[in-house]
């Protein structure tokens, strides 16, 4: 602070420690309630950054119940060790036997027994492998016709579906060949062309690798076999040990057998996993819960000591509107006998406000009301008409039912030719050429193959060559060719509504004579048409869109088929897990709650440091101040104290001369 020496030399009372005191006792109380209000502010900033983890802590759980896949979960148990067998998204559940008798192998081969593996050689040629279908050859000369070598370039080989290796089996050394991969179909076949003898099946050089029809030169330790088993007693056999094409969704493991021993395999919805994820999500809940009430307690011996959440508008908040989803009815369950927590087993206790949980009334109900349970977590659509399909909902639609009407269905683009086939066509370089365009893509160029067709036969033709067309492969169209009831050729595409079209845009010179179509395009599809709770709505195909800015913008339904006029209606549930995730969003979002506490908080630091600064500078100001209001004063004190000092001499000098001798 003040560093003047000078400072009170004249007058010995207005010295520099009295500036530090007086800056001093200007400081103390501002600077005391800026240290107390920083401490409260960061100690705030602490807990809410734990109220935040908190918050979002919960949002994982309520995620896991909002996805209905959580509700769809499948356990897998088996009756025998025979196998072991897993499910994915597709699986539905279900009881099935299975009695395994033979599990796949892969063939094993093996040579005749040689003193060495790197110095004897066994000649020279190439080896053919022919495994399922595919031809390999490796070639064998000079460099690598030992069993090292063989083994060595067999491994190298791209493609083959075999191995090698050479073993020492205690009195020598053995070429030991093995298929990839197991079943029958996977069987090695060997056959050796010999350069080095000539002869390609004697025992003797490279043949003596021949392992083929009439040359067996090699010993089969293991036969390729495919898997055999009952599966609900009906006999099923599979080249591999795992079945992953026998029920949708299930894989199978065979790893031993069974044989007369029918063992169960069960699928089964997985209510475990719902009910630990519901622990879960009531776990987090209650932490933040807990958080936020221990820390807004008053007590009424210490108001000072209040919590310091007392009267805080934020997390009052997040409180009650977690607290409303959680105690509030769904919208759009309808008759549904389910319509709140309460009714699963999740309930409030009286006492604390925290959620409890009863867990055997829960799995009653998933057991026996498991789409409303499911509903009371997950999103969910439902429909009241079986042809109307609920596909989704948008960010803003709004929970509910909707009544449906649809005026037009949606429909198919078409072509039909003109007239008839004949019972027996001719096609020749002259009406064996036209261009099609599906849906509006470029045009593909058919070429028929030339020959005599009765009806069917010609149809199945074209549809052939269109199949078989690169450009139609590559554009995702699809397109069917057929017959009406008059025997004219049909082309429909498969997709619907006004962009569906069908188009011949090139022909032969006798192809509309022979075929009945001639250039130019057919009938063009239909878009769905109706309302959506009485509005007119969007519709692309069989999507029949909600109108924007109504309840219904971004609900999309799927009508195949029926009946025009009221459809029943369509109901959009947003179940609490959905409902809590898009919250807590909502909380944590740019200008969210939690967002808009951390700022102010952070605002409310930096505005204490800016505040330290000003009364810096304030203090500075004032001991300058004080420096030259005390030198001031000294200087003058130090001048009367001068003067008194003269007017004390002159009064002595006249007092002197006055005495008498």
């Amino acid at each position: 602070m003040a560093n003047v020496s000078s400072v009170g030399i004249g007058s010995g009372v207005l010295t520099s420690d009295l500036i530090d005191q007086l800056v001093s006792a200007e400081r103390t109380p501002t600077e005391n309630r800026l240290n107390s209000r920083e401490e409260s502010v960061t100690a705030e900033l602490s807990l809410f950054a734990q109220i935040q983890s908190a918050v979002t802590d919960l949002r994982l759980p309520a995620r896991n119940l909002a996805n209905p896949d959580t509700f769809n979960e499948l356990a897998v148990s088996t009756g025998s060790s025979a196998f072991t067998a897993t499910t994915s998204s597709s699986a539905i559940a279900g009881n099935y036997t299975l009695e395994v008798s033979t599990l796949a192998k892969s063939q094993s081969l093996s040579s005749a027994t040689f003193a060495d593996s790197d110095t004897t050689q066994l000649g020279e040629g190439t080896l053919t492998f022919t495994i399922d279908g595919e031809v390999t050859a490796v070639a064998i000369d000079g460099t690598n016709n030992t069993l090292d070598g063989i083994a060595a370039a067999i491994n190298e080989e791209a493609g083959l579906a075999a191995s090698a290796s050479v073993i020492n089996n205690g009195s020598g050394y053995q070429l030991v060949l093995t298929s990839n991969e197991t079943g029958v179909a996977n069987s090695i076949d060997i056959s050796v062309t010999d350069t080095g003898d000539g002869n390609d099946t004697d025992a003797l050089g490279l043949s003596q690798l021949s392992s083929t029809t009439g040359a067996e030169n090699l010993t089969e330790n293991q036969a390729a076999s495919d898997a055999a088993f009952l599966f609900n007693g009906i006999s099923i056999s599979r080249q591999s040990n795992t079945v992953d094409d026998l029920v949708e969704g299930l894989t199978i493991n065979l790893q031993g057998t069974n044989p007369g021993s029918p063992a169960s395999l069960t699928v089964e919805k997985d209510d475990d996993v719902v009910v630990e994820k519901v622990k879960d999500f009531i776990e987090a809940y209650n932490s933040l819960r807990e958080l936020i009430v221990e820390n807004s307690q008053i007590d009424p011996s210490n108001p000072s000591a209040a919590g310091l959440l007392v009267g805080d508008t934020t997390t009052r908040a997040i409180s009650n509107q977690i607290r409303n989803v959680l105690g509030r009815t769904l919208e759009g369950l309808g008759n549904d006998p389910i319509r709140g927590l309460a009714e699963v087993g999740i309930s409030t206790d009286k006492d604390t406000g925290n959620l409890q949980f009863n867990e055997s009334e829960f799995r009653s109900q998933l057991t026996s009301n498991t789409q409303s349970v499911q509903a009371m977590f997950a999103t969910q659509g439902r429909t009241s008409d079986s042809q109307v399909e609920f596909v989704r909902a948008g960010s803003n639609t709004v929970a509910g039912s909707y009544d449906v009407n649809v005026t037009q269905l949606a429909t198919k683009g078409s072509l039909t030719a003109a007239s008839a086939l004949a019972a027996s066509t001719v096609i020749d370089g002259d009406n064996d050429t036209f261009s099609l365009s599906i849906d509006g893509n470029t045009p593909i160029t058919i070429t028929l193959t030339a020959g005599t067709y009765n009806q069917s036969d010609l149809v199945a033709e074209i549809q052939a060559r269109i199949d078989d067309d690169a450009g139609y492969q590559n554009s995702g169209a699809v397109v069917t060719v057929g017959l009406d009831g008059s025997n004219n050729l049909t082309f429909t595409s498969d997709r619907y509504g006004s962009e569906s079209t069908i188009e011949i845009t090139a022909e032969d010179v006798s192809t509309s004579a022979t075929l009945g179509f001639s250039n130019g395009a057919g009938t063009a599809g239909l878009d769905v048409e109706g309302t959506i709770d009485g509005v007119a709505a969007t519709g692309e195909g069989q999507i029949l869109s909600g109108a924007i800015d109504t309840d219904a913008e971004g609900l999309l339904l799927r009508i195949n088929g029926g009946a025009l006029g009221d459809r029943g209606t369509a109901s959009y549930i947003e179940g609490v897990g959905e409902q809590i995730v898009d919250l807590i969003n909502n909380f944590l979002s740019v200008d969210g709650t939690i967002t808009a506490k951390n700022e102010r908080l952070n605002s409310e630091l930096t505005s204490i440091a800016e505040s330290r600064v000003k009364l810096e500078a304030r203090l500075e100001t004032l001991e300058s101040q004080l420096v030259r209001q005390f030198t001031a004063a000294d200087i003058l004190i130090a001048q009367l104290n001068s003067t008194q000092d003269f007017i004390r001499g002159q009064l002595e000098a006249l007092a002197g001369t006055g005495k008498k001798e």
